[in-house]
């Protein structure tokens, strides 16, 4: 029996205040999307529930309120000037719990999702997603845009034909990561990491100069493992360089264990029909009890400021929203429950041409905690590790000062003594 679907259709299966989740990245259906944007006269109080947009909409920008809104988990640059603007909604999450927040606040919940095309045995593959959705298979209603791009994967992102309400067909060449030139900066932030890690390690690493810079070091280490929410080309790189197989790994050995991929068409040609690959929901991949099962994690994010007591503002900058927490917080945690797990927290030590100091006695008014100083393990700059993990208040002061710009390490050593931190 067919179920693919013709727009008016899709239109029907929508009710009066009714939620639909949409998975994050290339997961977003842009087919859908544009069935619903060119009929949204007839929907009323429809809301769109998505950690990172990947493109700018009418319905993002406000355009068609009372119809047709968005509700954000993470900003994105499709998103970041609508919410300034007051046309989208920012939840406060970790990526973790997405998949529990959302059961808690939807009330008519639906899932439109990108997947590649369905296999002999009728299943459909959500491709370079599991994230917060593929927990909601046999659950909620499936709306899926099959896209003979999206490249067939593995793990519990499966959804059979019985368990979706219908399908359209869209194919739609993958947006891909512009992959960022590495600076003098990123390669000493990236050095100072490398050194730290060591054969038969677990990584999680994310996008970015300094990962793609760390990632480029590692290539003669071996049996290294990886767990992490997001793939990005550099595992490709080690994976053909033989510093990947996993074989060293606690949990789910000898696979590469993700929640999401996002990176260039090389990276969705390495994943297609990739059995080593195991595509996860973010409720397992991000769980820090999971994490911490990898006797020997190593976690790598990055972060805009951090004050002296050792607390990350990850999602704002200047005091205003600029994405939100992410995963940053799970694997910070996850790795300081790992036996001999490392944690590292990187950025530049300044901002605006060397200006201002990334590290402050206080964070800027209006920052946003996204890492407790409490799972801060080792924060990183181009002038060194300051490793945080069982220092005392004034230590861990001490020792940031130390890895801040050569100009502010008087200005902030002064601030510390005036208010008591350092003695």
């Amino acid at each position: 029996m067919t179920k693919l679907l013709k727009s008016k259709e899709i239109i029907d299966l929508i009710n009066k205040d009714m939620d639909i989740i949409l998975p994050l990245s290339n997961g977003e259906p842009h087919g859908l999307l544009d069935i619903l944007e060119e009929n949204y006269e007839q929907l009323s109080n429809v809301k769109i529930h998505q950690l990172l947009a990947l493109r700018e909409r009418d319905y993002i920008n406000g355009k068609m309120k009372g119809h047709l809104s968005h509700v954000s988990y993470f900003l994105s640059g499709a998103t970041r000037k609508a919410y300034w603007e007051g046309h989208v909604e920012l939840i406060p999450n970790v990526f973790q719990e997405m998949y529990t927040l959302l059961q808690k606040t939807t009330q008519k919940p639906m899932v439109m999702a990108t997947a590649s095309p369905m296999d002999e045995h009728g299943y459909f593959s959500l491709g370079t997603n599991a994230d917060y959705v593929a927990d909601f298979i046999g659950e909620v209603p499936f709306v899926l845009e099959v896209n003979r791009h999206m490249p067939r994967t593995f793990g519990k992102n499966q959804i059979h034909i019985s368990q979706i309400v219908g399908y359209i067909e869209n194919d739609v060449p993958l947006a891909e990561e512009r992959i960022p030139e590495i600076t003098e900066k990123d390669q000493k932030i990236a050095e100072f990491i490398a050194e730290d890690i060591q054969d038969g390690d677990t990584l999680q690493i994310g996008i970015g100069a300094i990962p793609n810079a760390v990632m480029k070091m590692l290539k003669n280490r071996r049996h290294l493992g990886i767990h992490t929410e997001m793939l990005t080309d550099g595992i490709v790189d080690l994976v053909e360089a033989g510093a990947v197989d996993g074989m060293r790994k606690s949990t789910h050995k000898g696979k590469i264990v993700a929640t999401f991929a996002f990176g260039s068409q090389r990276l969705y040609d390495f994943l297609n029909n990739n059995p080593s690959v195991e595509f996860l929901p973010v409720s397992v991949v991000n769980d820090a009890y999971e994490i911490a099962k990898e006797e020997r994690m190593v976690s790598i994010n990055a972060t805009t400021e951090v004050d002296l007591y050792g607390q990350c503002a990850s999602e704002t900058v200047a005091g205003r929203y600029y994405s939100s927490t992410g995963g940053q917080a799970d694997f910070a945690r996850g790795a300081r429950l790992s036996k001999y797990g490392k944690g590292y927290v990187c950025m530049y030590s300044t901002a605006k041409n060397d200006t201002i100091s990334r590290i402050k006695l206080h964070l800027a008014p209006g920052s946003v905690v996204t890492t407790s100083k409490n799972y801060v393990d080792n924060v990183v700059t181009e002038y060194g590790i300051a490793r945080l993990h069982g220092k005392s208040l004034s230590e861990r002061a001490e020792a940031l000062i130390a890895i801040a710009h050569p100009k502010f390490r008087e200005e902030l050593t002064r601030e510390a003594k005036e208010f008591g931190l350092i003695q």
